[in-house]
């Protein structure tokens, strides 16, 4: 384990795989970076950093947890930078940590080489995703044994009479097997005081963020999975046209965790665009 100190002193964690030149990796969630493992094999071709967010896996918990906003952890990406001792850096974020990164590219675009946003969340930039383009997307699994349970508590979430999240996580799974069982549990955030404050009031300026990603010079590769339920294609599709120079590529077969449903394919697209 690796540590470096955030602005505030908090003492924040990383994690390396691999060798080469360094892509830093954010987490979503917040939640410990474990899950990422190294990504599916992509730490064969590149050195992938990966952080624990204040406040979950190895990282301490701050003494301010306000400090848990999304905007306020732009900071502690920054310091990470300069840790690293890197002019500028690739920077690839999964699901909520695509938010973190937004505003990261927003605030330091000299300090991005390139940006890799892997089923991202769209809260950062404003792109709403209304429980009808879910239920489109859940009805592509109809013929799985597990969907009619899945989408019965997909509507009481929906309509705001229920809150079984673990019914639904086959939807966020390419296939739901023991893997992707264990996967989705290990994912999952252990910290609830960081993903309420994640989202907190202030946390994000979609508008702000949106004029200064529309004059973000990098190239930047979206990636959604076919069948994700938290990141559609359509509204990945619609983050991707924010950007001067972004690829949208969509991942066949894929939930939201592309690297575990399909290693070889994500790690094809994702080297690919590195380089």
């Amino acid at each position: 384990m690796h540590t470096f100190s955030a602005p505030d002193g908090t003492r924040l964690a990383y994690r390396t795989h691999g060798d080469g030149d360094p892509v830093v990796c954010l987490p979503g969630g917040p939640a410990d970076s474990a899950y990422l493992g190294d990504l599916g094999g992509l730490s064969a071709h590149r050195r992938l950093i990966v952080p624990d967010l204040r406040g979950t896996g190895r990282s301490a918990v701050p003494e301010d947890t306000s400090s848990y906003r999304c905007d306020r952890l732009v900071d502690d990406v920054e310091a990470l930078r300069a840790h690293l001792g890197l002019p500028a850096m690739d920077l690839l974020a999964h699901s909520a940590g695509a938010n973190l990164a937004a505003q990261y590219a927003a605030r330091f675009p000299h300090r991005v080489s390139r940006l890799v946003l892997i089923t991202p969340g769209t809260r950062a930039v404003g792109i709403e995703i209304t429980g009808e383009t879910r239920r489109e997307l859940a009805q592509l699994r109809g013929n799985e044994p597990w969907f009619p349970a899945a989408f019965a508590a997909l509507e009481a979430i929906t309509e705001g009479t229920g809150s079984d999240w673990d019914a639904i996580a086959p939807f966020f799974c390419g296939r739901w097997d023991d893997r992707a069982r264990q996967h989705q549990a290990a994912g999952r955030p252990r910290n609830k005081e960081a993903v309420t404050v994640f989202a907190a009031e202030g946390a994000f300026d979609p508008a702000t963020t949106r004029a200064a990603l529309a004059a973000f010079a990098a190239p930047v590769l979206l990636l959604a999975g076919e069948f994700d339920l938290n990141s559609p294609p359509r509204s990945t599709a619609e983050f991707a046209g924010l950007f001067p120079d972004a690829s949208f590529v969509v991942q066949p077969g894929a939930g939201h965790y592309p690297w575990v449903d399909d290693a070889d394919r994500f790690v094809a697209t994702t080297a690919a665009f590195l380089g």
